[in-house]
């Protein structure tokens, strides 16, 4: 028998998001969520293919805790983490700074230095450790793969890499645009010039992943050459809580003018501002109910959020030269026509024209949304990190 199977596991500060994936096919074997780790009322949601979905409530200690939950929910279905049929662990790590470039198999030499990493991802690389640990402990002799989000953008080159600061301070501290949800980023890609019937090398695309997270992407002949993402999360596109592009002065005003210190302004940036800090919501579907009703901030906030698209729009128009599509992705880009329909709104000058009853006609399936006579195309691409995470863990560990 061929393993041929992957359980893929993101692991936040206090949650767990994991899938069992059958590489030979790419099917889902089961989907499920650890949620509120360390409470007392910690949540199980496990839903395994082809039966009803399962929930257990009640305190889950700590991520060990959590993980020995998945594998005994995954043996019930038969699928458990002792399985033959089971090749590799992937794990999504957040940040790999310029060290890891590609998926890489994790010992004792790497794990230190993903833990070296934590300054650049605080929030973030804590947690993907803590996961990585627990599943070596529970399955030591199975290969653990790290697939880190930045990878994808590590093609980009360096005039695009580099911000204008002093150059001794940049590299003695790592500062440098990284870029993220680059597994996101890869999926989508190649899966856009799929749609067009090319393959990835033959295309330039321009990548919109829009959930509460937000970036952007050009994506020249299947290589990343600018994202909108910097050393963190925090830069380019509006998101939900995070206020994308600022003038770097804001923080010095905040901190002399209103007495905010660096960890109040850090909170600010990135939990209290984008469209929540505009309106008070951070849901785009409730931003597009109260703006259908007048409400003055809710369109506000809305406008704010399209201005920034159509600008990284014709910034990486710019930046490739020639764009042969426009792809949406990610909660927001997959769903809302009315951000689709805004964020191209008036760019027929750059060859985007969409067609208005495509783009409202709801689907799970990738597509084109634009009209016949659109030059560039505009595409709706359902991104899917997790078979991306799966298949670079099963190609590495199977070559």
């Amino acid at each position: 028998m061929t393993a041929s199977r992957v359980l893929v596991l993101n692991s936040g500060s206090s949650s767990l998001k994991y899938q069992l994936l059958d590489m030979a096919d790419g099917s889902r074997l089961a989907v499920g969520l650890v949620e509120r780790i360390g409470e007392e009322t910690s949540r199980l949601v496990h839903s395994p293919t082809g039966s009803g979905t399962r929930e257990r409530r009640g305190a889950i200690a700590d991520h060990q805790a959590a993980l020995k939950a998945v594998a005994s929910e995954l043996a019930a279905d038969g699928t458990g983490l002792d399985s033959p049929e089971l090749a590799a662990i992937g794990h999504r790590v957040v940040h790999g700074g310029t060290r890891f470039t590609e998926p890489t198999v994790i010992d004792e030499e790497v794990l230190a230095e993903i833990r070296a990493l934590v300054p650049l991802a605080p929030l973030h690389n804590p947690a993907n450790i803590t996961g990585i640990e627990e599943a070596r402990a529970l399955r030591p002799d199975l290969p653990q793969v790290a697939v880190f989000d930045t990878a994808f953008h590590s093609t980009i080159p360096e005039h695009a890499a580099h911000y204008a600061i002093d150059a001794a301070t940049a590299e003695a501290y790592d500062i440098r645009r990284y870029g993220f949800h680059g597994t996101s980023h890869a999926y989508v890609s190649r899966a856009a010039a799929a749609l067009l019937g090319k393959a990835p090398a033959e295309v330039n695309v321009i990548v919109l992943h829009l959930g509460n997270g937000a970036s952007a992407s050009a994506v020249r002949g299947g290589i990343c050459v600018d994202t909108s993402m910097g050393l963190t999360p925090l830069e380019g596109l509006v998101m939900g809580t995070r206020s994308g592009d600022l003038d770097p002065a804001v923080v010095f005003h905040l901190s002399r003018v209103a007495g905010l210190g660096i960890d109040e302004v850090d909170t600010l940036l990135n939990k209290r501002s984008g469209l929540l800090g505009l309106c008070g919501d951070n849901d785009m579907r409730e931003i597009l109910r109260r703006a259908g009703e007048g409400d003055a901030r809710a369109k506000l906030a809305f406008d704010v959020y399209v201005h920034r698209l159509k600008k990284y729009i014709g910034g990486y128009t710019a930046v490739l030269g020639r764009v042969d599509a426009v792809v949406f992705t990610a909660g927001v880009g997959e769903n809302a026509a009315a951000v689709r329909e805004a964020a191209v709104d008036g760019l027929s000058g750059l060859g985007l024209v969409l067609d208005g009853a495509a783009n409202a006609a709801r689907s799970s399936e990738p597509r084109l949304v634009c009209a016949e006579d659109s030059r560039v195309a505009i595409a709706v691409v359902p991104t899917d990190e997790e078979l991306e995470i799966a298949a670079q863990a099963y190609d590495l560990v199977t070559r």
